[in-house]
């Protein structure tokens, strides 16, 4: 079984032709050792250069990157293999499981034909017929814990742990000795993040593979990794044991990526999201919601026709108060984001629900649905998604008052909203595209548009579940300011415990369509009363525990 090596890597990426930055150093003589059947792990932010590194082991870089020093697999130099022999090593020596599974799978393949594929590249006696091919694909979805006849779904009818179980069925598939897995769990709720988890480490551990795995959250590596190092800024800033690297990291920058998930429980981080900058000056306590409900829900719910009559939500009760923030949270499927749409009255609730916004109904149509979607607005999970890619920063957070026929002054609104977003100076960013801005950045102008219109409540749906470490903290030291600087409430939708104990006065737990338990954040988190909330704390991956 082969060793991976970097020796004294550094990685430059060309100027495009139109663009205007020139080279780009992602990787910065960086050498670093997975041993033989040994656990590494690459932990960093975006633009740290981890993908980039570990990309260059199976040459998949694109045509304007440029590598100095020398990979190895075992005394191989993979930089001087043959297209023939590179083909040969990946898959069968080398393999790597993408992070994002709806991205990497073909759409019109059913997942057993795309396992398939790399049998039939790379064929052996134990898969050399079609029966043999067939029967591999089957012992592999046994292998990740799927039932055989997946085999024959397609991408779209798989849940996003399942999707990622296939692209890791497709990893094992020629034997591998070496897998490199980027972002495995990035997006997947904490139950399925444990499963995937699980499974890698028991995977590694009977067949004795060599394990690679890249993230920018420490505890996730913790999980399956003996030895982590951290990369920033392309360089190599800290190597180590896992406990050590989590638990007494020699460097700041690695305490700042440690800290940026909190601990559930620990005072320090209640009501102070950790960012770039240190830990935030929240005081708890400060800016306690009022008495008054803002907006109420009663016996909601929704039931979405077809064959079976799936119920989405089932009987919710729940209130949300002025100044108050409420984390809904739940894993994929629990009918988070389907309560939300209906809150909004974006989605029809069944007869005999009842939800009221400022103690009066929901409005249907005219100048009174309208003027309730000024006062509540929607922050979308992914901000890349939510941006369109040309418009210009202005357009983007004016594009509600247009909608909303606003009166007043267009630019002071904007530039307020950004002031709002913390966003300053506004003028520097009106003529900024989304391509131009950090992920973060970009999450702040979404938050701008919908604070343009001076909302009472923002429903916001994963609204850090992609961001980095550091960026996820900034996001949430936001919605903190908000809450304070403009009596702002909030819904935030999200399968993150740690994102609750970091901003949320109260938790509504939901479980199949229904709020199994709420309470304050103290009260759920720390004192649970129900199995399933039980369930999603056990699974929630902390540094300190998976570093013991």
């Amino acid at each position: 079984m082969p060793t991976l090596t970097f020796e004294n890597v550094s990685i430059t990426y060309g100027a495009s032709g139109r663009g205007t930055r020139g080279e780009v150093a992602a990787v910065k003589s960086v050498s670093l050792t997975l041993p033989e059947g040994g656990t590494l792990g690459i932990a960093g932010e975006s633009g740290s250069g981890k993908s980039t590194l570990a990309m260059s082991a199976l040459r998949l870089l694109p045509k304007n990157a440029k590598l100095d020093g020398r990979v190895l697999i075992g005394d191989t130099d993979v930089a001087k293999l043959s297209f023939g022999e590179l083909r040969a090593v990946r898959w069968a020596q080398a393999s790597i499981v993408f992070q994002g599974a709806m991205h990497s799978l073909n759409p019109v393949h059913t997942v057993g034909d795309q396992i398939t594929e790399a049998l039939s590249i790379h064929v052996t006696e134990k898969w050399k017929t079609a029966a043999g091919r067939a029967q591999r694909v089957a012992e592999l979805l046994e292998i990740v814990d799927l039932a055989p006849d997946k085999a024959s779904s397609y991408p779209h009818e798989l849940s996003g742990g399942q999707k990622q179980r296939v692209m890791i069925a497709m990893a094992l598939a020629c034997e591998p000795d070496i897998i490199i897995a980027d972002e495995p769990t990035t997006a997947l709720d904490v139950i399925v993040q444990k499963q995937i988890l699980d499974m890698i480490s028991r995977l590694v551990a009977e067949r004795g593979i060599s394990l690679l795995m890249i993230s920018h959250d420490l505890s996730v590596l913790a999980t399956a990794c003996e030895r982590i190092a951290v990369m920033r800024g392309g360089e190599l800033v800290e190597v180590g044991e896992a406990r050590m690297i989590c638990t007494t990291p020699n460097e700041p920058y690695t305490q700042k990526l440690a800290d940026a998930f909190p601990t559930i429980g620990d005072p320090a981080s209640r009501l102070r999201p950790v960012t770039r900058h240190g830990a935030g000056s929240t005081e708890p306590g400060t800016s306690a919601p009022s008495d008054e409900v803002l907006l109420s829900a009663r016996n909601v719910n929704v039931t979405y026709q077809g064959q079976g009559n799936n119920r989405a939500v089932r009987d919710v009760n729940l209130d949300v108060r002025r100044s108050e923030i409420i984390a809904l949270v739940g894993q994929s499927g629990s009918g988070k984001t389907t309560l939300a749409r209906t809150l909004m009255g974006l989605q029809p609730a069944d007869p005999g629900s009842m939800i009221r916004f400022a103690g009066k109904p929901l409005p249907r149509r005219g100048r009174e649905l309208r003027h309730f979607r000024r006062q509540m607005q929607l922050v979308l999970q992914d901000p890349s998604a939510a941006l369109n890619p040309k418009l210009s920063v202005y357009e983007s957070v004016a594009e509600g008052l247009r909608v909303q026929r606003f009166d007043g002054d267009e630019r002071d609104r904007v530039a307020q909203s950004l002031i709002d977003a913390e966003l300053a100076p506004p003028e520097q960013f009106f003529g900024s595209i989304p391509q131009e801005l950090s992920g973060g950045q970009r999450q702040r102008v979404v938050i701008a548009g919908a604070l343009a219109l001076q909302p009472e409540l923002l429903i916001a749906d994963e609204p850090v579940a992609s961001l980095d470490a550091s960026v996820r903290g900034e996001i949430l030291g936001l919605l903190l300011s908000l809450k304070q600087r403009l009596g702002l409430s909030a819904l935030v939708i999200t399968h993150d415990l740690g994102l609750a104990w970091n901003i949320a006065d109260r938790v509504a737990v939901m479980y199949r369509g229904e709020i199994v338990e709420q309470g304050t954040t103290e009260e759920v988190l720390l004192n649970p009363q129900h199995e399933y909330t039980r369930q999603l704390l056990d699974a929630a991956p902390s540094v300190i525990e998976e570093s013991r």
